[in-house]
C-alpha cells in the first residue's frame, strides 16, 4: 500500500508537470516538460508499472453517475483525439491509470465502473475500443461483453477483456462471446497501448 500510495503522489506531481502551465514567466530550463516519447516512458515506467495494474488490493463499492453530470468520470478535454476508449473497471486506481496512459497516446477516454455502468453509456459514448474487467459488481465482464455483441448497435465495437484469470477456459469463453483481444493481469502497459491502437487502426507507435 505504501508503494501505491507513493505512485499516486508521484503521478499527481507529474500530471501537475505535464498538464498545468507555468503561473509566472520561468526560465527556458524551468519550463514544464511538453508531451514527449521522454515523458510518456518516464510516466508508465515509473509512476504506473510498479502497480503492474494488478489494482488497489481493495474493492470500493461505487454508485455510477450518469453520464454528463457533476461527480461522474469524464473525458478530460484534449486537443486532438485518435478516437474515443471506454474504460470499464470497478478499481478507482487501475482506472485512473489506464485513463492517463490512453489520454497521454492522444485518445479520449470515458469511464465506467461496472459492467452495467458500460451499458448504460455505451451509445452516448460510442467508442472506437471498450477496455473490460471481468470481476465486477452488478454486472460482470462475461456478461457485459455477451451483451455487446448481441445488440446491433454495438456489436462492431472493438472490446479487450482484463483478468487476472490466464486459464486456457478464460480464453476460449472470450473468443466463444466474440472479444478482440484479452490481457492478463498484471500486463505492460505498453502492451495494453499496442493493443488499443491495433484495435482502433492506428499504425504501431
Amino acid at each position: 500500500m505504501a508503494s501505491q500510495r507513493q505512485s499516486a503522489v508521484l503521478l499527481t506531481h507529474l500530471l501537475t508537470l505535464f498538464r498545468g502551465p507555468p503561473r509566472t514567466p520561468r526560465r527556458t530550463a524551468d519550463m514544464c516538460p511538453r508531451q514527449d516519447s521522454n515523458l510518456r516512458l518516464y510516466l508508465r515506467r515509473v509512476a504506473l508499472y510498479p502497480l503492474s495494474y494488478g489494482g488497489s488490493g481493495r474493492r470500493r463499492r461505487y454508485q455510477p453517475a450518469p453520464l454528463g453530470t457533476a461527480g461522474a468520470d469524464e473525458p478530460s478535454v484534449v486537443t486532438s483525439s485518435f478516437g474515443r476508449v471506454l474504460v470499464v473497471d470497478d478499481d478507482d486506481v487501475i482506472r485512473q491509470l489506464i485513463t492517463v496512459n490512453l489520454e497521454l497516446e492522444g485518445f479520449e477516454v470515458t469511464t465506467a465502473v461496472d459492467g452495467q455502468d458500460c451499458l448504460d453509456k455505451v451509445k452516448a459514448v460510442d467508442p472506437v475500443v471498450i477496455t473490460l474487467d471481468i470481476m465486477m459488481p452488478r454486472l460482470d465482464g462475461w456478461e457485459a461483453a455477451s451483451r455487446l455483441r448481441d445488440d446491433p448497435e454495438t456489436a462492431g465495437v472493438k472490446v479487450v477483456l482484463l483478468s487476472a484469470r490466464a486459464q486456457e477456459a478464460d480464453l476460449q469463453r472470450g473468443n466463444r462471446i466474440g472479444v478482440d483481444a484479452y490481457l492478463t493481469k498484471p500486463f505492460d502497459p505498453d502492451d495494453l497501448i499496442a493493443t488499443v491502437r491495433r484495435l482502433a487502426g492506428l499504425p504501431a507507435a
